[in-house]
């Protein structure tokens, strides 16, 4: 598939750029200035808000227990695996590239941590209760939505640069790809 190959790859070339101070620095960190700040603060304070770990988490703690109680329990495992695994790559990834963020003078913005928590929880969550659901497709639908909502929030809120959110959009797809691969393989009950 070719998103298994491209995801890192992308990942690992705006890695690149960010430790190098890279030519795409520049225009991400201008269409970043030009962003922040722009639409109303609370709605993108509030959309900012849905990849925090007591927001997202809970979600996927809710659909972990449906598919846990359906008897998909090793997928259920894999997901609460996958939610794991965001912290265990995106700080030590925050702390080795030390990106300064956007109206800080603080660093560790790279990748974004929020946009990672929002995509894996709710992308997780969509797998997990997809088989239990008459119109699937809503459920990754509505895990799409939030994660973009989240993504501009944290741009448009200032929070992160542009590239920051792409790099979290990249290191979720490689994880919610894995557990997608571990759902697929017939080890979940049809």
């Amino acid at each position: 598939m070719w998103a298994s190959v491209a995801l890192p790859a992308l990942f690992l070339v705006i890695t690149w750029q960010v430790l190098t101070d890279g030519p795409l620095l520049g225009p991400d960190e201008r269409l970043g200035r030009e962003l922040a700040g722009r639409g109303p603060a609370w709605p993108t304070d509030l959309f900012a808000d849905l990849g925090n770990m007591q927001v997202a988490v809970p979600v996927l703690a809710c659909a972990v227990l449906v598919a846990w109680f359906r008897r998909a329990r090793r997928a259920a495992l894999y997901a609460v695996l996958a939610m794991a695994a965001v912290p265990a790559l995106v700080v030590p990834l925050k702390l080795w590239t030390d990106r300064q963020g956007p109206l800080t003078e603080a660093t560790g913005y790279y990748p974004s941590g929020h946009t990672t928590t929002a995509m894996v929880a709710y992308g997780a969550a969509a797998l997990l209760l997809a088989p239990y659901v008459r119109r699937s497709w809503v459920t990754l639908v509505a895990a799409v939505l939030l994660t973009a909502a989240t993504s501009v929030g944290l741009v448009l809120h200032g929070y992160h640069w542009p590239l920051d959110v792409v790099a979290g959009w990249c290191l979720s797809g490689v994880l919610l790809l894995a557990l997608r691969a571990v759902t697929r393989s017939g080890q979940l009950p049809k």
